[in-house]
């Protein structure tokens, strides 16, 4: 074939184009599996940043809390991984660690699972929830861990997809996320109220942070996300305080 011609051009191409192709999908196909675990692994460290821990004990010196010591130690402070229907009771057959927010919100209220970690740290109990929500972008997400009162936030984790830098992607650095540390998630009456993020929210106003300068539509997604998603959990909180009540 005279590899001047129009159609030994077009030939090569395709061929060069289904050769690069294919070596892009067996790379991809390769890698899946050490992306999911990766994805597992950061899963259970995100869990555990939540209620305080960054850290752990290895050879009797304190390590930064990697992903693979957070897998290593991630089933000795989680004890329960439960999903919830939206009335507060427990589907058993469902894999709570397994479950993608990005494909349960999308789904109706009642037909939606809500995963739930029930973590142990120095004795006392955490309620480890998985958010997810909208930015000024793209998606936003993360963890918010609730004391044993149901009540007090313990920790949070935020993270997302494409926030502008310097602005709503702060939400992922450690000063801001501390700024939710003791907060409550309700009213002195005992009514549920999310946490606001707004300018000056933290003066004086426990269900309230600061939010991030310039940052405004982001700040408002984070608000939003918390207390849409903890909303759902309501039911079950009812019924666990009623338990607690009648314990003590």
């Amino acid at each position: 074939m005279n590899r001047d011609s129009n159609a030994y051009t077009f030939i090569f191409a395709i061929v060069m184009v289904l050769i690069v192709a294919s070596a892009l999908a067996f790379t991809a196909v390769s890698l899946k599996p050490m992306q999911d675990d990766n994805i597992r692994k950061e899963k259970m460290q995100n869990i555990l940043f939540t209620i305080g821990l960054d850290s752990v004990e290895v050879n009797g010196a304190k390590e930064p809390l990697t992903r693979d010591l957070a897998q290593e130690n991630y089933s000795k402070y989680v004890k329960e991984q439960i999903s919830l229907k939206a009335d507060g009771t427990v589907d058993a057959s469902v894999d709570a660690f397994k479950l993608d927010l990005t494909s349960e919100i999308k789904k109706p209220v009642d037909e939606q699972r809500f995963p739930l970690f029930i973590a142990e740290k120095d004795g006392a109990k955490f309620y480890i929830i998985p958010l997810r929500g909208a930015g000024l972008w793209d998606a936003i997400w993360g963890y918010i861990s609730l004391d044993d009162d149901l009540n007090t936030i313990k920790g949070v984790v935020f993270d997302h997809k494409g926030e502008t830098p310097g602005l709503g992607a702060e939400i992922t650095q450690t000063w801001f996320q501390q700024r939710f540390h003791d907060k409550a998630i309700n009213d002195e009456d005992g009514n549920f109220v999310g946490i606001t993020v707004m300018k000056g929210g933290s003066q004086g106003n426990d269900n309230a942070v600061d939010a991030i300068s310039g940052a405004t539509i982001t700040s408002r997604g984070v608000e939003n996300m918390i207390k849409e998603r903890l909303d759902h959990y309501l039911a079950y909180f009812k019924k666990e305080k009623s338990e607690m009540a009648l314990n003590n």
